[in-house]
């Protein structure tokens, strides 16, 4: 077994059992890529077992702090079948659900969720990548299904020295659908595991999602605007809310610079029963969209900021912290007292304390003040652990302006 020894003092948080080891941490030892390396402090004392990235500044990987532990074949049966009873303690009202989600599950780099009867997962990290073929048949013997596509298309791979992959490993052909519906709540939402972002969908936000048409239903938004909309998730839950709620007369505008997302956001309404002459689609930028509705007098009862990642990490956050703070103001601006701002950071690089400071000087530049009647994060099948905060990507706030 490879050993890797880190410098005087690098050996803390892995004491507090968090499982990234930086390069710069390390004072010798190597590995091959995906290799599993024993861990130790300057002091020669046992740390963790983990999975060495030769090319990434993510080093090394933990996947366990038990010295007695073997990291083999069995290891990462055990590790599945834990997520995957985890997610049978959660209250997931949905056929859509993340079954492993990486490092707050002892399986860093490995991201796989559910649609119905097929899974999907991405391997991330060299560690997950070395252990592709005994994680597929885990995932596929614990849920008791046929059917693994893989995404690992992200070009987070490059950063792992690992090609990206995309096509089917387990169980299907060129003739098995990658065009899903999923049920989410009292919804149906289609998707494409091919060519949709991430996994297909972002099943995070399905929380946010019911709670935006709870907002509809109770308070009968009229002019609502979805900014980000992807493939319409907030569209959907605020007409499904204002049918709800007996309310009538209520429009969507939604906004994606991606025509292929906006298509298959109409479709989604139009799956659901809904009235689509209550919507509005624009394969436009929402910068300027926002600036636009500005300078036309337009306002809205509610509005929708999803964004994309601005800040993958700390060294992104000052840049993406301006980001934030433009759009925020412009739709603060935009929206009518009394109105409802749901908005988002998915980026790793910003903190909810910081994500709170950021709206809150939008606010001020904006010359508005409201209530923060909830703070949002990712679904329950998106864990955070104690262990590890940075699971805590997903961050939202609720703001109704007075």
């Amino acid at each position: 077994m490879k050993t890797i020894r880190l410098r005087a003092g690098k050996e803390r948080s892995l004491q507090r059992r968090h499982p990234w080891i930086f390069e710069s941490a390390i004072a010798k030892g190597s590995g091959d890529s995906g290799e599993t390396v024993r861990v130790e402090s300057d002091s020669g004392a046992f740390l963790g077992w983990a999975a060495f990235s030769p090319t990434s500044k993510i080093r090394a990987r933990v996947w366990s702090f038990d010295e007695a532990q073997r990291i083999d074949a069995s290891f990462f049966v055990a590790a599945v079948a834990a997520s995957t009873r985890a997610r049978g303690r959660f209250d997931i009202q949905s056929d859509g659900l993340r079954l492993v989600h990486g490092e707050s599950d002892g399986l860093p780099g490995l991201i796989v969720d559910r649609y119905g009867d097929t899974l999907v997962a991405q391997f991330l990290s060299s560690g997950a990548e070395r252990w592709k073929d005994v994680l597929a048949d885990a995932l596929l013997a614990q849920t008791g299904l046929t059917k693994l596509y893989e995404r690992s298309d992200a070009s987070s791979r490059a950063l792992e020295g690992l090609p990206e992959i995309k096509g089917w490993l387990r169980g299907g052909d060129a003739n098995a659908p990658t065009d899903l519906v999923l049920r989410e709540h009292d919804w149906q939402l289609g998707l494409s595991i091919a060519d949709g972002h991430k996994t297909g969908f972002y099943l995070d936000q399905r929380d946010s999602r019911k709670k935006f048409a709870d907002y509809a239903q109770r308070l009968g938004f009229q002019r609502v605007l979805n900014c980000f909309c992807y493939t319409g998730g907030f569209t959907v839950a605020a007409l499904a809310g204002l049918q709800a709620g007996g309310f009538t007369g209520g429009h969507v505008t939604s906004i994606d610079s991606s025509g292929a997302a906006l298509e298959q956001a109409r479709a989604n309404v139009a799956l659901n029963g809904l009235d689509v002459a209550q919507t509005t689609f624009m394969d436009a930028d929402v910068n300027a969209s926002l600036r636009q509705f500005l300078n036309e007098g337009r306002t809205f009862d509610a509005i929708v900021l999803d964004p994309p990642k601005f800040a993958p990490t700390v060294a992104h956050a000052e840049r993406a912290a301006r980001a934030y703070k433009d759009i925020n103001r412009l739709a603060l601006k935009l929206l009518e007292p009394g109105g409802v701002l749901f908005t988002y950071s998915c980026s790793g690089g910003i903190s909810a304390d910081l994500f709170h400071k950021i709206v809150a000087g939008a606010g001020s530049d904006a010359g508005v003040d409201g209530f923060i009647t909830e703070r949002m994060g990712g679904a329950p099948d998106h864990p955070m652990t104690i262990a590890f905060p940075e699971g805590e990507y997903l961050k939202g706030l609720v703001v109704m302006r007075k």
